[in-house]
């Protein structure tokens, strides 16, 4: 996965500031031929390239129509595939609407699939695989299983989205539908665990917060505990506490590493899942070798968490 983050920050949807806890995953798909990630993110990062039109979505909309996603996936500048967080994961979206039943966006993170024409098999894989590394992501991180990941039109049937058909007026084309892709999911998340995660009970979480009392400084909350520590150990002064206000981990960041050679075939995802464990967790070694982007190349030496 090529996970890059762009806040949308000049959007109303961040501006209204308004948290959920997620207890799911929304898949969209954005229902127009233009699978370029600078038609919705902006603006340019020197990676997305430039939108002549300046109609990107990280700004109020002139028309007032209140939509936000938490990423999108598509083609950056070069044509290669990456996904861009949009709004902090534990963001209220504005993404599915009304149903009769509320609002997904109450409930759900949400990330939009750039379409194209709808029939090139090789972009459809590419950002199909790019989708399930992403929901893989965020189940670990938030402890969510594949059966919580709903398309667009399933969370119509399930009345908390409108009418929309998107994913399953494209998924078919190419031989797969939302079961499929579940299934794709559930198998990377078998695949990538190695020791079961220590996950709080459904009523309970791991809060990180500077002190138990300082109920402001709080910038996460976790069911599984291991997501907790890793923002822990990137945010020095802070700490986990569990739902009776009792530290159960605290850290100053990562000062303790081993070295790692790459070799022909390493990608950060396929270290991280031998090194740390858990694929996932690819962005603790960007962020302790300062690396801006995924590329890595034979013989390159990685400072490896401990």
């Amino acid at each position: 996965m090529n996970l890059r983050q762009l806040l949308f920050i000049n959007n109303a949807c961040f501006k209204a500031g308004r948290n959920i806890a997620p207890q799911g995953i929304m898949v969209h798909s954005t229902g127009a031929n233009n699978p370029w990630l600078r038609r919705y993110v902006g603006p340019d990062d020197g990676l997305l390239g430039r939108n002549r039109y300046n109609n990107h979505w990280n700004q109020d909309r002139p028309d007032g129509r209140q939509v936000c996603v938490h990423a999108f996936i598509g083609k950056l500048a070069d044509g290669s595939i990456a996904t861009y967080q949009t709004l902090p994961w534990n963001h209220r979206g504005w993404h599915c609407g009304r149903g009769v039943n509320g609002t997904g966006n109450d409930t759900h993170i949400s990330f939009e699939i750039c379409e194209d024409g709808l029939d090139d098999a090789v972009y459809f894989r590419k950002v199909y695989s790019e989708a399930v590394e992403l929901c893989v992501y965020l189940c670990r991180q938030y402890g969510l299983s594949e059966q919580e990941i709903i398309s667009h039109s399933e969370g119509h049937r399930l009345g908390i989205a409108s009418n929309h058909a998107d994913v399953m007026h494209w998924f078919p084309r190419h031989g797969e539908n939302m079961d499929s892709f579940r299934a794709a999911v559930k198998a990377a998340l078998s695949a990538d665990a190695t020791d079961a995660p220590i996950v709080a009970p459904i009523d309970a979480l791991y809060r990180v917060r500077k002190s138990w009392d300082d109920v402001s400084s709080q910038i996460g909350a976790f069911r599984v505990l291991d997501n907790a520590k890793r923002l822990v150990d990137t945010n020095p002064g802070y700490a986990v506490y569990d739902n009776t206000g009792g530290m159960v981990y605290g850290g100053t960041g990562v000062t303790e590493y081993e070295i790692y050679s790459v070799v022909k075939g390493d990608s950060l995802w396929r270290i991280a899942a031998s090194k740390l464990g858990n694929g996932a967790r690819f962005p603790e070694i960007k962020e302790l070798n300062a690396l801006t982007s995924d590329i890595i190349v034979p013989g390159q030496k990685l400072k490896i968490p401990k």
